[in-house]
């Protein structure tokens, strides 16, 4: 009988899969960074407990496009200054992502809050653009003109806060307590230029990145960088605290519990 592709897989071709993944080489990316004050209210309204605000209220949106052999990838992240247990890192309310592996592994895996979207980089000489838009709208774009060059940071170590968790299947709370997760990735840099421009927030039901402003624009650079990242989880939350939050991971709360109609012999 010919192999059944749906079937288990041995552990020979389960261990070659993940030495395989341990193995990739460097991926570069070409990125836009913009990081701005906001309303330190805002940012203490969006951070689900154990979460604190950080000394200053920022916002950092990053725009990147992946030159992955024969599949471009477009990779964006909108998230807040946050901490945890002596951490400074940052809390992502959105990740559009332009293709489903980037997209599942990241939410299955590490909780990120991934959902499928436009996301683009453009240059045209000294002139750049990179927004996110998901639904027709680009909730997020960032444009301007490079300035110059500067000078290239060493590596760097971020941290990143996600919460992985399941909605109940019967629509109430959750299927065991949500974890806490700490992401650190590891980042290098080779190329990096200021821009001057600006940021523009449009009005989204789905996305509302508008309501944290650009009060004070810091910086705005493009760059091409390399990174790599792990995971782990650092402790559990209380179900009842996060689930007022639940919401920021999915376009309509309502549609974790989408479901059709049982057929007539399960009624």
């Amino acid at each position: 009988m010919a192999r059944v592709r749906y079937g288990a897989r041995t552990e020979r071709e389960i261990a070659a899969a993940r030495t395989a993944s341990a193995r990739l080489p460097d991926v570069w990316s070409t990125g836009v960074v913009a990081v701005w004050e906001t309303d330190p209210d805002a940012v203490a309204a969006v951070l689900p407990p154990p979460l604190k605000p950080t000394a200053r209220p920022l916002v950092r949106v990053t725009v990147s496009r992946v030159d992955l052999s024969g599949h471009p990838l477009g990779a964006g992240s909108f998230a807040v200054a946050a901490a945890h247990g002596g951490v400074d890192g940052w809390y992502p309310l959105v990740m559009p992502m332009t293709r489903e592996r980037a997209l599942t592994g990241g939410r299955e895996v590490f909780g990120e809050p991934k959902k499928l979207g436009e996301v683009t980089v453009e240059r045209d000489g000294l002139v750049v653009q990179a927004s996110m838009a998901r639904h027709g709208i680009a909730f997020v774009e960032v444009r301007g003109a490079v300035s110059g060059p500067l000078p290239l940071p060493g590596p760097a170590r971020r941290t990143d806060f996600y919460f992985k968790f399941l909605p109940a299947v019967d629509g109430d709370g959750f299927d065991g307590d949500p974890v806490l997760v700490h992401c650190v990735r590891h980042e290098k840099v080779r190329r990096l230029e200021r821009i001057t421009g600006d940021v523009v927030l449009r009005e989204s039901m789905y996305d509302p990145v508008a309501d944290l402003p650009v009060r004070d624009l810091v910086e705005i650079t493009i760059g091409e960088k390399t990174s790599d990242q792990s995971g782990r989880v650092v402790e559990r939350v209380d179900p009842q605290a996060l689930l007022p939050y639940l919401h920021q991971r999915y376009d309509d709360p309502l549609q974790v519990l989408d479901a059709p109609p049982p057929a007539e012999g399960d009624r």
